[in-house]
């Protein structure tokens, strides 16, 4: 590899000061140093103490090439200069455009007998590439330092943008590999040694990347890889509707359950019994985390990755769509020293979201938070979270129990699966803990009844629970093809509204357009119904008074129904009717 001439060998770099490292590249003097350290005491005086390569960028004494060069040298990284260096079409050839423009890194060589690829890359903290293309791809990685502008020029020679492969393409070369096709039909018969061959195929590699790297810049939540009896089908889902993409052939069904199987670190010979695994990831420069379930049917294994990206989930009250007045009722109970709020909804409605921002709101260095979940979705600092595993005895139940022992003051249990859990919660309540909770109801009313028949005493519900928020999600209309519309009668009619009841009110839908891939929406809203226990309610609860009547209750405290949050964001121009029927189809109004 060529280095930079005026570079010295990275063994005299590797783990001095970064000043020391800029020295002996002839970047700057030790004058030049000695300011920039004497710039940054006076600044940690103040407060506002930065690192000594952005001060010596600030003085301009270097740039910021020549920091990220040192930086690298400081880790023992070598540097290499790839403006004009030629590198073999078969090494490019071994990453996708996609993922070089991703990650930005360029491979400059291959060694096939080690399986050891050699990159570029322009940042010494880009270390996660390396992993990356150790799990995506299965190389060992070898990483080397170049500029920021010869790496751009880099990848636009060697992969420019428009000449990227799709998909579409490479399905297409799938459906005439030789050797994939080989795999059609055999089911049980094929051999570990074949499976583990056909899990390392380049094109079957370069498939799954792909459609990975595709889901996340898409922002779906989940990408589902499934078999049928006469297709292989790959879907999204993105806002919480399913997109089918072009089909593979059938026959690499096998080769990309056992892809993703060795991404996850599960075992590729196990196909007659569920798994579930994670992927970490860095794309972009931000975190990923895929969650794997594969399961075994009568075509073959489907699996399931559900995408979790901390950079898309903005763990803010303030930006969950709760009306301002319903928003200050949120807060007031999230501050409460102790009692349950409950979150309810289906599976994918947004509950874990909204727990989340309500921690996060609490999350201070004077609050102690711990958490039980299934899994842990998001890692935040300042939160001890626990995964239950019921395989080893660790259900939410004994999380709980373990809890009260830690000195907590807010609780988060995943979800009250059983009376055990449900007793440790008031528990925990009755002893000075906040305690929040899920549950798998309709509505916010109807949580009361599914309490008591778990087997919790009416008086133990009253004494402890002081709210819950039942929540659903809907589709926003795109903004940038948002249009009015006059709806009909029979869209009305499925809302129970007349002409009369809508009159001087405007709707809208979305066209449809590019930036939408011509849905008509882009991102999703949630609706809430939030029930706060008073001493009436209470008594309701107490003298054993039916969901119907607790709603009744409830609404003339001014509880907002699902389906009224429902209808205020379709005449807020934010939502359709269609979304709204669609997910708040059944609901009392």
């Amino acid at each position: 590899m060529a280095e930079n001439d005026k570079m010295p060998p990275i063994d005299q770099l590797r783990g001095r000061p970064l000043g020391r490292i800029l020295i002996k590249m002839g970047k700057v003097k030790r004058a030049d140093v000695s300011e920039a350290l004497e710039l940054q005491a006076k600044r940690r005086e103040m407060k506002q103490s930065g690192p000594i390569g952005q001060l010596l960028v600030e003085l301009g004494k270097v740039t910021q090439d020549d920091v990220n060069l040192a930086l690298a040298a400081q880790v023992g990284m070598e540097v290499i200069k790839i403006a004009n260096i030629d590198i073999e079409q078969s090494v490019i050839d071994l990453i996708p455009a996609q993922m070089a423009h991703a990650y930005r890194l360029v491979p400059t060589d291959y060694d096939r007998d080690t399986n050891t690829l050699g990159i570029a890359v322009d940042t010494a903290d880009n270390f996660k590439a390396s992993d990356d293309l150790k799990t995506l791809m299965g190389f060992n990685v070898i990483a080397r330092i170049t500029t920021e502008d010869d790496l751009s020029e880099a990848l636009n020679r060697f992969y420019p943008e428009e000449q990227a492969a799709s998909i579409n393409d490479l399905i297409s070369e799938m459906a005439e590999d030789g050797d994939l096709s080989k795999l059609e039909g055999r089911g049980e018969s094929i051999d570990l040694d074949e499976l583990k061959e056909a899990a390392e195929s380049n094109a079957v590699k370069k498939l799954v990347n792909l459609v990975l790297l595709q889901a996340i810049r898409d922002k779906a939540s989940d990408i589902h890889f499934e078999p049928f009896e006469d297709e292989f089908k790959m879907r999204y889902r993105i806002d919480g509707v399913l997109f089918e993409m072009v089909p593979p052939p059938k026959f690499v069904a096998l080769a990309i359950a056992s892809r993703v199987k060795v991404m996850a670190n599960l075992d590729i010979a196990e196909r007659r019994m569920p798994q579930d695994g994670r992927i970490e990831l860095m794309v972009e420069r931000r975190p990923v985390d895929l969650r794997v379930s594969v399961l075994p049917t009568m075509f073959g294994e489907s699996c399931v990755l559900r995408i979790l990206d901390r950079s898309q989930v903005n763990l803010d009250l303030e930006q969950l769509g709760i009306a301002e007045e319903e928003l200050n009722v949120l807060r007031q109970l999230i501050k409460k020293p102790h009692g349950i709020v409950v979150v309810t909804g289906p599976t994918g409605s947004g509950k874990t979201t909204t727990l989340y921002s309500a921690l996060t709101e609490l999350n201070k260095p004077e609050i102690k938070i711990l958490t039980s979940e299934d899994p842990v979705e998001y890692d935040i600092d300042g939160m001890i979270q626990c995964q239950v595993n019921p395989n080893v005895g660790l259900t939410f139940a004994r999380c709980l129990r373990s809890f009260l022992r830690q000195d907590p003051d807010v609780i988060l249990v995943g979800e009250v699966r059983d009376l055990e859990t449900a007793k440790i919660a008031v528990e925990a309540s009755l002893t000075g803990h906040l305690v929040f909770s899920t549950l798998h109801t309709n509505d916010a009313p109807s949580s009361i009844a599914r309490m008591l028949d778990l087997g919790l005493e009416p008086f133990l519900v009253t004494a402890t629970l002081e709210a819950v928020v039942a929540q659903r999600l809907v589709r926003r209309i795109c903004e940038n093809c948002k249009e009015e519309y006059e709806p009909s009668d029979a869209q009305l009619m499925e809302l129970a509204l007349r002409p009369d009841d809508v009159a001087g009110r405007v709707f809208y839908y979305g066209r449809g357009c590019d930036y939408c891939n011509n849905t008509g929406y882009k991102g999703r809203l949630a609706l809430f119904e939030m029930m706060v226990l008073d001493d009436e309610l209470r008594e309701l609860i107490n003298s054993n008074g039916s969901t119907a009547q607790i709603r009744d209750a409830s609404r003339k405290r001014g509880m907002r129904t699902l389906r009224e949050a429902g209808l205020a964001a379709i005449y807020n121009g934010i939502s359709t009717i269609e979304e709204v029927v669609r997910e708040t189809l059944g609901e009392t109004t």
